[in-house]
This record gives structure tokens, sequence and C-alpha cells, in this order.
């Protein structure tokens, strides 16, 4: 019975808005505790509601624990949980010591426990780790492709722009800034133009060397810009929406064997326990009425012989 009404709690609406009033709340008590005028103030005040705000997710996580009776523990099985526990348990330890820094900062975290309790976040959020190992390798095509576009632009410009193309670190630096499309024609330009005719904006060291390149700064600036943001980035969001399908779709599946067993009131062992009760009952019953039948038979077979 307390199973069943505090499920029917933890799962309500008004529960779910309650706990992101409080995480809001909880935002704000930390964004004001920033302010040393409002903390000379309002610090008191701003101490007890901090407290209520810890006990109550503290309260909020016991509760979604009784919900599961005496398998409790699977509250743990859910990683969005663990997090909320985590959570709670940092901002119950004391903020005092060397770490008192650390664990007063972890009350920040908090506010992530937004993430946690709206289901649009936690796809996002989701969908993000799930990329993760695809992301590695269009990672590891960039650092390819800046490899490669940095010694060839060390090769070609080093003579007419040594700030910019110098060495191999300074030229990866300024293909990352190309990447970004921050103000990359202020280094296309020189190369263009040639150095001595247009030096770099705050850069006026003429290489040297300088010579103007137009075909060959043309061809490296503008194809670098468009297999390196226009082809790199389609990948990447070809990656993020393949994985937001496959958690969309994880999660819809969880859902459906969630209503199913929500609708039948049984977890997976209480159904195959009722199945195997149901099942001795049925060969008790089935062995009674053979007997049944048996004795009848016997009894008729005597009826029918003769006197």
């Amino acid at each position: 019975m307390i199973k069943r009404e505090l499920t029917r709690i933890t799962e309500s609406n008004l529960f779910e808005r309650t706990i992101l009033a409080l995480i809001g709340l909880a935002a704000v008590v930390v964004g004001l505790e920033t302010s040393p005028t409002v903390v000379d103030r309002y610090g008191e005040f701003l101490f007890v509601a901090d407290r209520v705000i810890i006990y109550a997710f503290a309260l909020e996580a016991a509760m979604k624990m009784g919900a599961r009776g005496r398998r409790f523990y699977r509250y743990f099985q859910d990683p969005w949980n663990v997090f909320d526990f985590t959570i709670v348990v940092l901002c119950f330890v004391p903020a005092t010591g060397p770490y008192a820094a650390v664990l007063r900062m972890a009350r920040v975290l908090r506010a992530l426990r937004l993430v946690s309790v709206v289901p649009r976040l936690q796809l996002l959020v989701s969908t993000l780790l799930k990329g993760l190992p695809s992301m590695g390798y269009v990672a590891a095509l960039l650092a390819l492709l800046l490899y490669v576009y940095g010694v060839i632009g060390v090769f070609l410009f080093q003579a007419n722009d040594p700030f910019h193309f110098g060495t191999l670190g300074a030229s990866l630096l300024t293909l990352f800034q190309i990447l970004t499309l921050d103000n990359w024609d202020d280094i296309f330009y020189p190369q263009f133009f040639g150095t001595h005719v247009h030096p770099a904006p705050g850069d006026p060291v003429v290489g040297p060397d300088p010579a103007a390149q137009p075909v060959a700064a043309g061809i490296y600036f503008i194809s670098f810009i468009l297999v390196g943001t226009i082809i790199v980035l389609n990948l990447v969001i070809g990656v993020i929406i393949n994985a937001m399908d496959e958690e969309r779709n994880a999660r819809e599946r969880a859902e459906l064997a969630r209503a199913r067993e929500a609708e039948e009131g049984l977890s997976a062992d209480d159904e195959i326990r009722l199945l195997e009760h149901d099942l001795e009952q049925l060969q008790k019953h089935l062995h009674l009425l053979r007997l049944r039948l048996g004795g009848e038979g016997s009894q008729s077979a005597g009826e029918r012989r003769p006197r």
C-alpha cells in the first residue's frame, strides 16, 4: 500500500513541478551567495533556504527508493538517479578543511539536476554521450586534416608570413582560427597579396622573403574551409542526429515496457512466480479431474454389469 502510494506521488505532475521549482530556487540561492552585500543582509535566510532545499532533495530520493519497495536498489540502476543522489550526498558533506571550496562548488551542481528532471534535456545529454565514440572518429579525421594542411601551410607561406606559418605549431593554431571562421580573411589576404603589400592586422612584420601567391593561397584556404567547416561539421551533425534517433527509440521501448508493467502492476519476477503458482494449481486440478473421471468411469462400468 505504501509502495503504491509513493509511486503515485513520485510520478505525479505536481511532484515533478515541485522538484523543478526547488531546483530553480537552489540555483537562485547559490547565485545570490556570490554577492557579499546580499550575504551580509540575508545570509541567515539564504542558509535556512539552502538547508530546506537539501533536505527536500534527500526526501525526494528517499521517496523514490520507497516507491520501489524491497527492491529499493533499483533506484540506482538509473544513471540519472545516481547523479542526483551523488549531488545530495555532496551537499551534506561539511564544507570545512582544505576541500571547502570544492565542496561549496559542488552545491552549484544542484542546478544541473534540471537535466535529470526534464526528459528532453536527458535526451540531449544522452545523445551527446552516446555519440562520443563516433565523434572520436570525426575528431581523428579533423586532426589528420589539420596536420596535413598545417605542414603544407608551413611549406607554402613560411617565408612570407612567419608569424602565422613559421612553425608547425603556429600553423596549426592559425588553421584552428580559420576553422572557426574568425577573421580568416585577415590571414588570407597577406598570403594572397604578400606581407610587403598587405601585412596581417596587428602583425606588421614582413617575412624574410615576402611574395604574393594568389593561386596557392586561394586553393589552400578555400579547400580547407570547405573540407574543414562544411564536411566535418555535417559529419558531426549526422553523428548527433543518428545518436538521437537511437536514444529516442531506446527510450520509447523502455517506456512501453514500463507501461506494460504498470498496467499489470507486477514486475517480471512477480509474473514468473505467479505463472509458476498458476501452473501448479492447474496441474493439481487436472490430477483431481483425472481421478474423478476415473472413479466415475469405474462406477459406470459396475452399473452396466448384468446382475
